[in-house]
């Protein structure tokens, strides 16, 4: 027999729900943390695996109840830790986790590695009273594994799908399980990584929040990197007061992290969630990317720009950053990433035989079958370094992506044009910025019946964070366009 209370709240109330109706439902008792952690484990199980398989997660925190009723019963003695008390938050499966749950990197050479501790964000997460309720599934090694791996699969979990258009519309990575996770309401919130798209790309396509931070607002400490030039995590929610609720909690210096030693700010980021937000902004519209989108896309981001001008901002067409045009390579991500991957594995577990990047490229060739679907190109690639960082042609292409990122990059598009913002459609800007290590911000921005969700992602220069959530803010309030996929096809 089902408990009658789960399934009203389940048929009436657990999808969108947002962190604010979380904790006014707890406050006034009419929920508690053990009956949202098994809400949310059910439709895990009705709609993770059977049903459309959306396969978002890839395995769940078998202790989440037992948390959830401490916390329950904490908030009973003294009252909620603050916004994210009981609240279920899922994790890539990048972020290390102390518990009984892996942290694989959606790799089979991994698939039995348990981290010794928390990630600096886990822990953060776990004090301010979330729940870890699992962890999401992912693009394989960040996808910097193989060149033609579709995005959103592993050979330790499968493809991910896009709940909006299983099979047909992309799910978008690395983050995708985090992000088709959240699209599904499996959870609350849920955090992702980006190097370059990984949180904005997914995002967008499942019709979600996404910020990926300024590089040194928010911790790498645990988590598996693919370069520490570009590598930051951050929030991936259906609202943008959500996922500001989430940025207070994780962005905090890490005494490990020493580019966190340059955050010298200390916001409570929901303090810009202003509806007028957009009023006397400047923002300049990237619609050189626009001839990659399909027309309805095209249509959905004009009707989005238009928006932005109903609201006050001042629009400027055709915004160009003067470094687009060059010839831009990835020697940064190559050279970084054996280096920084080393200095990962040689803390997991010795039993495991996987130490460096050459145990992982040759744990896949002994297992090729069930690894090697789309082959390791770029490993192959990076193993071929030296690993010291000391090469000239790292170098030279480090100080290059720096100065045509920044100075001949975002920031001299800003300041040509007097811009507090620029907009792009989804992910397609995301190169520049992710090189720069500055903020960008995602919010749906209505659908396509080709391609599906679109997303409008507006990115500023080094910790604006501030700035790009008021935008974002202002124009989800104003639209409202997100809805929930049906996922009862």
């Amino acid at each position: 027999m089902r408990n009658p209370k789960l399934e009203k709240l389940k048929e009436e109330w657990l999808v969108e729900v947002t962190i604010d109706q979380i904790q006014e439902a707890m406050d006034k008792g009419d929920l508690t943390a053990k009956e949202l952690v098994l809400l949310y484990l059910d439709r895990i199980a009705t709609y993770n695996k059977a049903g459309i398989g959306v396969n978002a997660v890839l395995e769940v925190n078998p202790d989440a109840l037992q948390i959830a009723e401490a916390l329950d019963q904490e908030r009973k003695v003294s009252g909620p830790r603050g916004a994210l008390h009981g609240v279920p938050v899922l994790l890539k499966d990048n972020i290390d986790t102390g518990d009984k749950l892996h942290t694989s990197a959606g790799s089979l050479a991994l698939k039995d590695s348990y981290a010794y501790e928390d990630a600096f964000i886990t822990q953060q997460l776990r004090e301010a009273g979330a729940i870890i309720l699992g962890k999401a599934n992912m693009t394989e090694w960040a996808n910097f594994m193989a060149e033609n791996m579709p995005t959103g699969y592993s050979s330790r979990g499968g493809q991910v799908l896009n709940p909006y258009g299983p099979g047909k519309f992309e799910v978008g990575g690395s983050s995708a399980g985090s992000g088709a996770a959240i699209a599904a309401n499996f959870a609350a919130v849920a955090i992702g990584t980006e190097t370059s798209g990984s949180i904005l790309s997914p995002a967008s396509r499942n019709s979600l929040v996404g910020i990926k931070p300024t590089i040194g607002l928010v911790s790498r400490t645990g988590i598996i990197p693919i370069a520490h030039t570009q590598d930051t995590a951050g929030p991936m929610t259906r609202t943008v007061k959500d996922a500001a609720i989430l940025l207070n909690v994780l962005a905090v210096p890490d005494e490990s992290d020493s580019v966190t030693l340059k955050n010298s700010v200390n916001y409570d980021y929901t303090e810009f969630l202003v509806e007028d937000g957009l009023k006397g902004k400047r923002i300049g519209v990237a619609t050189e990317v626009f001839q990659y989108l399909s027309e309805e896309e095209k249509a959905r981001m004009e009707e989005a720009v238009a928006v932005l001008k109903d609201l006050g901002a001042t629009v400027i067409d055709s915004v160009t950053i003067p470094s687009s045009k060059e010839k831009w390579d990835y020697n940064v991500l190559v050279y970084e990433f054996k280096t920084d991957l080393n200095a990962y594995l040689r803390n997991v577990d010795p039993t495991l035989g996987i130490r460096s990047l050459a145990d992982v490229i040759r744990f896949n060739e002994e297992n090729a079958e069930q690894t090697l679907k789309y082959g390791q190109k770029i490993m192959l690639e990076a193993e071929q370094t030296s690993g010291t960082l000391t090469e000239p042609e790292y170098l030279t292409s480090l100080e290059q992506d720096q100065y045509l990122s920044t100075e001949q990059g975002i920031d001299a598009a800003l300041e040509e044009h007097d811009l507090d913002a620029i907009v792009f459609p989804n992910n397609f800007g995301a190169g520049i910025p992710a090189k720069a290590g500055y903020p960008s911000v995602t919010v749906p921005a209505g659908y396509s019946s080709d391609n599906g969700p679109v997303g409008i992602t507006f990115t500023g220069t080094a910790f604006s964070e501030p700035a790009l959530i008021q935008m974002a803010y202002a124009f989800e309030q104003k639209t409202k366009l997100r809805v929930p996929p049906n996922l009862n096809i």
